[in-house]
């Protein structure tokens, strides 16, 4: 897309990269991106991965597995481990964010929760409406941020972010197979794994499913950080192919005026 100018410079590869779409807004604008036409293509990439995930979901759970909130959307709360949870999220979204890594306040809470349950000194309560009130202010915070003007900046990229986003979720489909074909990982969890959404989307679905959600969020989490950490590379070499790819001004002999003698 970068090549073919479809979009200017290196506003391509950071709408297309596959991480933390806030992050990959705030590092291409950085590096002189389209932030608007990044943004119209990150959220793209994570509703039409969201959509398909979840009808890759409805497939295989075939509606046959337990309701997710089989003790009613009010269950008794242990509050203790309600309280260490609302800690842990606050702690670890304040260390996240005052470490200045992109997407630290959703990394922040995920590590210090992750270290925390496996040392067996913490048990994370989740009540269902908190799950659910968390899932609303995440559709609305993605939902909202397409605009009048995005879509308009973004309307000739249109056919051509479809057709990279499609190519993108069959690239990762692909690698879904070899992880059940290699690891014997059931289909719903492989898929997850490697779909390049959200990582958010990636939970959500995973909770409402019977997948193995610690190895989704362990593989979904690696791919925002090594996106993360090679997006800078990438686009820095993006950009120097485009400049050794463009075209050169033609230059024009000066006229020879030998016969105006």
């Amino acid at each position: 897309m970068s090549r073919l100018r479809i979009v200017p410079g290196t506003t391509a590869v950071w709408g297309m990269l596959p991480g933390a779409a806030t992050a990959m807004m705030v590092m291409g604008e950085a590096y002189g991106a389209d932030v608007r036409l990044v943004a119209f293509m990150q959220y793209l990439r994570v509703v039409l991965v969201a959509a398909a995930a979840s009808g890759v979901a409805l497939l295989f759970v075939h509606g046959g597995g337990a309701p997710r909130f089989a003790g009613g959307y009010f269950p008794p709360v242990h509050l203790q481990n309600l309280a260490a949870t609302i800690a842990v999220a606050a702690v670890g979204g304040g260390v996240g964010l005052a470490s200045r890594i992109p997407a630290g306040v959703l990394l922040g809470p995920l590590a210090l929760g992750a270290v925390l349950n496996v040392m067996g000194w913490v048990t994370l309560e989740l009540p269902p409406v908190v799950l659910i009130a968390s899932y609303a202010v995440i559709g609305w915070n993605t939902g909202l941020r397409f605009t009048r003007e995005v879509l308009a900046a973004a309307a000739r990229a249109l056919p051509q972010s479809l057709g990279a986003t499609a190519l993108l979720m069959a690239f990762c489909g692909a690698l879904a197979w070899l992880l059940v074909v290699l690891l014997h990982v059931d289909p719903l969890t492989a898929y997850l794994a490697t779909s390049p959404g959200g990582v958010d989307a990636a939970a959500i679905i995973a909770a409402s499913t019977k997948v193995d959600t610690p190895f989704v969020m362990a593989l979904q989490t690696l791919r925002v950080i090594v996106v993360l950490a090679i997006g800078p590379q990438v686009a820095r070499w993006v950009a120097g192919t485009l400049t050794r790819t463009a075209p050169q001004p033609e230059t024009s002999e000066p006229p020879d005026l030998g016969d105006l003698d």
